[in-house]
């Protein structure tokens, strides 16, 4: 099964302004994209899965995937790898910033025997989908996951949803490093402590701080 993994190596990460300086949010982010595609890896080795990753870059990268090099925007160049035509291959899509997933999250996705799935991300976005069936298209713009809905429901195609916590936090926000840092389990996690980050809790709020040695 085609995998394609949707990555922006220029300029990564901006919302992560106030926490990460921007050589640090282009390391970060690439570590999360290796991270993704380290648990796809885990799929196809172990046979659970049997995967072919495709890392669809708005600038060229090396990667452990094969890279194609797109800078149109993201519904455009998302488009154009989904199933063209009856009896093509599934095409699922997952985003590179997933750093809690797992072999096992990412599995789920492929269970369902649905012509469109979808796992939702915190905030409306879509943060991972398969589609089976050409008649299905994505679009990126605004609240993606009630408009993925939408046009599976226009197009009269069975559409499955993937509830799952690891899949729906995608990472965004200086917030979002406190998920990385208590549910990682990948490169991620070890880069934010390699850098000096941790958890603390105070006044009932959790939050992370870097130490300054």
């Amino acid at each position: 099964m085609r995998v394609v993994v949707p990555f922006a190596p220029e300029r990564p990460k901006t919302r992560l302004a106030p926490t990460l300086d921007e050589a640090e949010r282009a390391a970060f982010a690439r570590t999360m994209l290796d991270d993704v595609l380290s648990v796809l890896s885990t799929l196809d080795r172990e046979r659970r899965v049997p995967v072919d990753p495709l890392v669809l870059s708005t600038a060229p990268v090396d990667a452990d995937a094969p890279v194609a090099v797109d800078d149109r925007p993201l519904t455009e160049a998302v488009d154009d790898r989904l199933p063209a035509s009856d009896g093509d291959d599934p095409v699922a899509v997952v985003m590179a910033d997933l750093a809690l997933a797992t072999p096992d999250a990412l599995e789920r996705l492929f269970e369902p025997d649905a012509d469109v799935v979808i796992a939702p991300g915190r905030g409306g976005g879509t943060n991972a989908l398969l589609a089976r069936d050409p008649a299905f298209h994505v679009d990126y713009h605004g609240v993606s996951v009630r408009d993925h809905r939408a046009i599976a429901a226009e197009a009269d195609l069975s559409l499955a949803h993937v509830d799952s916590y690891r899949l729906a936090t995608d990472v965004d926000e200086p917030a979002d490093l406190v998920e990385v840092l208590l549910h990682g389990e990948g490169a991620a996690a070890a880069w934010l402590r390699e850098a000096g980050f941790s958890v603390v809790a105070a006044d009932g709020r959790v939050d992370v701080e870097r130490s300054s040695d």
